[in-house]
């Protein structure tokens, strides 16, 4: 009898082919099922665009609900204004101050000349406030008027810096009866003394205002100044006086 010599395999009917083929076939399934459950995109990071969420959406035929929506902006509380002070009684001014620019002045009363024009506090006191006696008081209905010098022969005066007021300056006005005027700046302007307006700059308005007038524009020696320079201010507060033990 005659022995048969062994005959080797073919390579891919071996048993480790086999198995290495078996576990490759494994590894794909696994992998195509996890693509197939995560919707074929790969996973990160939610976005939360609209804009983009909505534009996948279309992409494939659908509508999406973004994954996030913008935060509504809080709506704006209205602005209150505080209601404008009642006017007060009449009671003669004793002082004037305005802080922005360290002014704290007595006030005298003063009266129209004979040519029916404001008179002016004597030059000998060049930081005295003279206040129309016969208009309004602080704080009273209708338009006030406190006039005071620019300069004199020996320097600056109480109105020196008006011009520099700007508007929501304060000017505080203190009452022989304790209490205060507190008006607001509204503008500040300067007219030649031939145009003067005289509506404009005394005229009523409905409601407690002042006005401090002093000289502005040129100067000249003969002539003087050529101007006036008016502070328009309005109520806007008042103080009662101050108790005492």
């Amino acid at each position: 009898m005659v022995r048969r010599g062994r005959v080797r395999r073919p390579w891919y009917r071996t048993r480790a082919f086999r198995l290495g083929r078996t576990v490759a076939v494994s590894v794909v399934l696994v992998v195509g099922g996890a693509r197939c459950a995560g919707g074929g995109e790969a996973s990160g990071p939610a976005r939360t665009d609209p804009q983009a969420d909505e534009a996948r959406a279309d992409a494939r035929g659908g509508h999406q609900q973004p994954t996030a929506r913008p935060t509504a902006r809080p709506t704006a509380r209205p602005v209150r204004h505080a209601p404008p002070p009642r006017p007060l009684p009449r009671s003669r001014a004793t002082a004037l101050a305005i802080p922005y620019l360290d002014v704290d002045a007595p006030v005298m009363p003063l009266r129209l000349d004979r040519g029916r024009r404001m008179s002016a506090p004597p030059d000998d006191d060049p930081k005295l406030v003279g206040w129309y006696a016969d208009g309004p008081s602080p704080g009273e209905q209708g338009t006030a008027v406190a006039v005071g010098h620019l300069d004199t022969m020996t320097g600056p005066a109480v109105f020196a810096g008006l011009s520099e007021l700007k508007p929501d300056h304060l000017i505080e006005v203190r009452r022989a009866d304790g209490r205060t005027a507190v008006y607001t700046v509204d503008a500040v302007k300067t007219y030649e003394k031939a145009h003067f307006p005289d509506r404009e700059v005394y005229g009523a308005r409905g409601r407690p205002e002042l006005r401090l007038i002093t000289c502005g524009g040129s100067y000249d020696r003969r002539t003087g100044y050529a101007g006036n320079t008016v502070v328009f201010a309005h109520l806007t507060a008042t103080r009662e006086r101050a108790r005492t033990g």
